[in-house]
């Protein structure tokens, strides 16, 4: 526990600006005696530190190691309470809950019809900002107090109360639900990817259609359908259906513009909802649409309605570099990545603590391929290492696959094949535990092993033969996916024409644009 402790206040201290700072140092000397506090010396010190160190922290505060632990709980207590003060953070949802914190102790004062007037306009604030539950809470609490007093502030009182309650209940409720069937459907895509069989497929199906619940849909309210077109969006995903998930995510954007006083609101459901439009719209290979989203969120990204803060900044550099990296696999542009790559690593080490591992090893892999697709094979081979190497990554198993495979074929055309045989023997192993060897995979593993046995004369008949065997596959409703992180069709058509796979895929964008 206190090791926790140390971590998070330390891990606080570092998240603040210079002006959380300075607003930190006045709310505390706002008092005078505070100004040589223990927890205050204790802050200054855990500043200047660059990584954690107890032994440093007693030295210079002179707080005995009984005393620490309880010094840091009133530490950690008190920035927050100051950054909850900064306006920065005074989001609408944080100055309702203040307002209905002063209605609660009008209440307590006795004073009833100056605290019922009080939860009257919050709860308008509160309905119109689609904050239902702080809405049903301030409901509770106007129940209470007519329920205790006779105020005689409007007649029918109760009637309403009861009324707006049962409503509320009911859209809280639905919300939980759609809500709940969104994120599982989420973690299933986060674990396996793409359905990989029929059965599979089927097995998604019957799931979301058990758990979507029955709704009216002149009734839901922004959040509800919020969550609807989520839900409709992971299961479109999951099922390979790219068409279906450009619409809901469309819908999503429509959405906030729709209620375009909640994007300041909720930025990251706004940003995310731009980031799926975009990730539908390179499944679905439409290059000049895809630019046009894809310029018009760069600029979003300096709207003021945007609030520029460390998680948004954290999510518009994943969102915004991620789908940079799709625009060049749509466009066949691979040379001179590396100035791109940098800027990602970068950010990557700058934004470690707020972006999940699982994206960070997306990122690689999307490195890597761009490093394929420009030739440089052992660069590919440096950022495959990283997932290939991971042991702790547990999600998206299909990315862990993929990865192996396309590891196989960089060594291949790096010329490393002195251990080839002993890396398809892992990499096939590799498969079968996962349970997703497919046939795209098989036949992939069969021509790099048989590889050794064929004649520089004849090796390009074999790219031929490969070429025909899986462009059978390419519009297969499951063995697809495996086109969907390397484009090997590409690849084998720049082997048998002797031309780089940059050019082939360029190629082929300029004929899908005509």
């Amino acid at each position: 526990m206190t090791n926790e402790l140390s971590d998070n206040l330390f891990s606080l201290i570092k998240s603040l600006s210079p002006s959380e700072k300075r607003q930190f140092s006045l709310y505390v000397g706002r008092i005078g005696v505070n100004t040589d506090s223990k927890f205050l010396n204790l802050f200054k010190v855990m500043a200047k530190l660059k990584k954690y160190d107890e032994k440093q922290i007693l030295q210079k505060t002179k707080i005995s190691k009984q005393q620490l632990s309880n010094v840091k709980a009133h530490l950690y207590k008190q920035i927050l309470v100051s950054l909850r003060l900064n306006p920065a953070h005074q989001t609408v949802p944080v100055q309702i809950r203040e307002q209905l914190d002063f209605a609660f102790i009008l209440y307590r004062k006795g004073l009833y019809n100056q605290a019922l007037k009080l939860l009257d306009k919050i709860k308008s604030t509160a309905l119109h900002f689609e904050e239902k539950s702080l809405a049903y809470e301030i409901l509770e609490l106007e129940k209470i107090i007519e329920s205790q007093y006779i105020t005689r502030s409007i007649r029918n009182r109760a009637e309403i109360l009861i009324k707006q309650t049962e409503e509320l209940s009911q859209l809280i409720q639905l919300n939980s639900q759609l809500s709940n069937i969104s994120l599982e459907l989420y973690g299933i895509f986060l674990k396996m990817g793409y359905a990989r069989t029929e059965e599979e497929a089927q097995n998604i199906k019957h799931f979301f259609q058990q758990n979507l619940p029955d709704y009216t849909f002149s009734k839901l309210g922004f959040h509800e359908k919020l969550w609807l077109y989520k839900a409709h969006l992971w299961y479109s995903f999951i099922s390979q259906d790219f068409l279906s998930c450009y619409r809901y995510s469309m819908k999503w954007i429509d959405l906030f513009e729709e209620y375009s006083h909640l994007v300041s609101l909720h930025p990251v459901s706004y940003l995310k909802g731009n980031h799926y439009l975009l990730e539908s719209l390179f499944y679905l290979n439409h290059v000049s649409h895809f630019e046009k989203v894809l310029w018009k969120m760069e600029a979003t990204l300096k709207d003021p309605k945007i609030p520029d803060d460390d998680n948004i900044n954290a999510l518009s550099f994943l969102y915004l570099y991620s789908n940079k990296l799709n625009l060049r696999f749509m466009k066949g542009q691979f040379a001179n990545g590396g100035e791109l790559v940098d800027r990602i690593e970068k950010k990557i080490k700058k934004y470690k603590g707020r972006i999940d591992e699982h994206h960070i090893m997306v990122f690689y892999y999307k490195i890597a391929c761009l490093y394929f697709g420009d030739g440089n094979n052992k660069k590919s081979i440096e950022f495959l290492k990283k997932i290939i190497d991971n042991k702790s990554l547990e999600m998206r198993e299909d990315l862990m696959c993929f990865a192996r495979i396309l590891n196989l074929v960089a060594h291949y055309e790096a010329g490393l094949d002195y251990h080839l045989e002993s890396l398809i023997k892992s990499t096939y192993k590799f498969l079968i535990k996962m349970d997703d060897l497919h046939e795209v995979q098989k036949e992939m593993i069969r021509f790099l092993r048989n590889l050794p046995e064929i004649s520089p004369l004849a090796i390009k008949d074999e790219f031929r033969k490969l070429h025909r065997t899986l462009k059978q596959y390419e519009d297969h409703p499951y063995e697809r996916r495996a086109f969907l992180y390397l484009d090997i069709i590409s690849w084998l058509e720049s082997k048998i024409e002797n031309r780089p796979v940059a050019e082939v895929i360029e190629a082929k964008v300029k004929e899908l644009s005509r």
